[in-house]
């Protein structure tokens, strides 16, 4: 009985911790924002398929949801990534699917050569460059290092950062402590500033 009590509070322990640290990764290095034009850059995940696969279809929703309510007009929505191997870009392929599926018909920007975050971030630049608020949409601990790396290629552009919806208590809840973990190792490179709660 008490190993399994034990159990019982470790799992939820490891949830809350899980749940705990995406969402502060979400509001590390953000701003409050300003202005009315916004861009919503949605990062792509490896998609050897010819459809988006769950995660890319995730990120999608998540970039969809981040937009403004009020301004909806003066949003642009960019998808990133480039292709693997013959296939299709992923930026194309999340296009189709915000597209096709969720019948999104605002402003689309495709970036299709990037083949890391890092080249990620500096292909979609020139098209941050005349907006207000940036989002960038992806998991909490993927979209907090692209802002991280926004803000060493451009410290100017970074300063219009604000706060994706990217994080919902109680969503991936019980996959939660393994992004948690894995974010841990892939941030391991960012800097003590570089994770700092903005909001």
């Amino acid at each position: 009985m008490r190993r399994r009590t034990g159990w019982a509070v470790a799992g939820v322990a490891a949830l809350g911790w899980g749940e705990w640290l995406n969402g502060r990764w979400s509001r590390a290095l953000v701003g409050p924002g300003a202005g009315v034009s916004e861009a919503v850059v949605v990062l792509g995940y490896r998609n050897p398929q010819a459809t988006a696969n769950f995660i890319n279809r995730w990120r999608v929703r998540a970039g969809l949801r981040s937009i403004s309510a009020h301004n909806g007009r003066d949003t642009r929505v960019i998808f990133s990534g480039g292709a693997i191997g013959s296939g299709a870009a992923e930026a194309q392929l999340l296009a189709d699917y915000a597209k096709a599926v969720l019948e999104f018909d605002g402003t689309v920007f495709l970036e299709d050569q990037s083949r890391t975050t890092w080249e990620n971030v500096t292909n979609v630049i020139p098209l941050l460059e005349d907006v207000d608020r940036i989002k960038i949409a992806s998991q909490p601990a993927h979209a907090l290092k692209a802002r991280a790396y926004l803000r060493r290629q451009r410290p100017d552009l970074a300063e219009r950062l604000v706060r994706a919806a990217d994080h919902r208590p109680g969503e991936w809840l019980i996959v939660k402590p393994l992004l948690a973990l894995y974010g841990l190792w892939t941030l391991r490179g960012l800097t003590k500033e570089e994770r700092r709660i903005s909001l």
